[in-house]
């Protein structure tokens, strides 16, 4: 089973660029260095070891006042290389710390892609961000982009204090894209029809009306099945792999991003706060990027 699963995937949803479009050199501290980065652009590299054994290299976009973490998971014909510019817009514009990787067998990572390495990987990725970075469940919002949607949401699920996910050019499984199916099949993989429905922050979808590769209707279904719905952005025209290039993209994503600190915000303040010994006594007893195709 488990091989007609993987089998599947292959065909379905990994295009690694080839080559890699970037390296990595050792750097200071134990930390790794990507070609093409300028030492003063403030990211932070490592190579993770995960659980299938691979070692997946992931990038911490640091800004200085950023009071959220944006964990990205990129589409399935792209790189971190390719990625650059675009966390660095989204850092700039958002005032948050991003934490980009790449899957088994993307750019420097070792392994073969597959869709349990991709959940792997991503929760490998967590572990750092928790360990290394202090980063809590409620500073963080999961980001997930075509394939990515995928991982983004195998995390998501497992999560109960998470402040919030994005779908951008979400899937509801690997199988849909390619075929209108209407039930869920054994060999389909990235299932996230049925694990969106188990999902209990707010869940921002962000799709194009004329998206070629997945379909417009993925990203409504995706919308109505989230138990805690954010405004959607339907991109009017857009594509799969342009969305970046609309001026409400990142209008709409940094309204969000507005809302979530909001609600950290205000739920910092109504934490009870502690009590002075003295009062203990007396109250003792007293929670882009393609798919499917090349």
């Amino acid at each position: 089973m488990g091989n007609v699963t993987s089998s599947v995937a292959a065909r379905l949803a990994f295009f690694p660029p080839e080559p890699a479009t970037y390296g990595i050199e050792d750097g200071a501290g134990g930390l790794l260095r990507m070609t093409g980065v300028s030492a003063d652009a403030g990211v932070e590299v490592r190579a993770l070891p995960t659980r299938a054994g691979t070692r997946v290299v992931s990038a911490f976009w640091r800004h200085p006042s950023a009071r959220l973490t944006l964990l990205y998971s990129h589409g399935n014909a792209a790189d971190l290389g390719q990625m650059l510019g675009l966390f660095l817009e989204l850092r700039s514009h958002l005032r948050v710390n991003i934490m980009s990787y790449d899957y088994s067998g993307y750019g420097a990572s070792t392994g073969k892609p597959s869709e349990y390495n991709t959940y792997y990987d991503i929760e490998a990725v967590y572990d750092c961000l928790k360990k290394e970075y202090g980063i809590e469940e409620e500073d963080l919002i999961l980001y997930g982009q075509s394939v990515g949607s995928g991982p983004t949401l195998h995390l998501a699920s497992r999560l109960e204090k998470l402040r919030g996910v994005v779908l951008h050019s979400g899937i509801l499984s690997g199988i849909r894209v390619l075929y209108p199916v209407k039930v869920t099949l054994w060999f389909d993989i990235f299932k996230n029809i049925d694990k969106i429905k188990q999902v209990d922050c707010p869940v921002l979808v962000i799709h194009g009306t004329a998206d070629d590769i997945v379909d417009f209707t993925h990203g409504k279904r995706l919308w109505e099945l989230a138990k805690e719905k954010y405004e959607p952005l339907w991109v009017k025209g857009g594509g799969h792999c342009n969305l970046e290039t609309y001026p409400e993209y990142i209008r709409h994503l940094r309204k969000f991003i507005n809302a979530m600190e909001k609600l950290a915000k205000d739920k910092a303040s109504k934490a009870p706060q502690s009590l002075p010994s003295s009062s203990m006594a007396e109250v003792k007893h007293n929670k882009c990027l393609r798919f499917g195709k090349k």
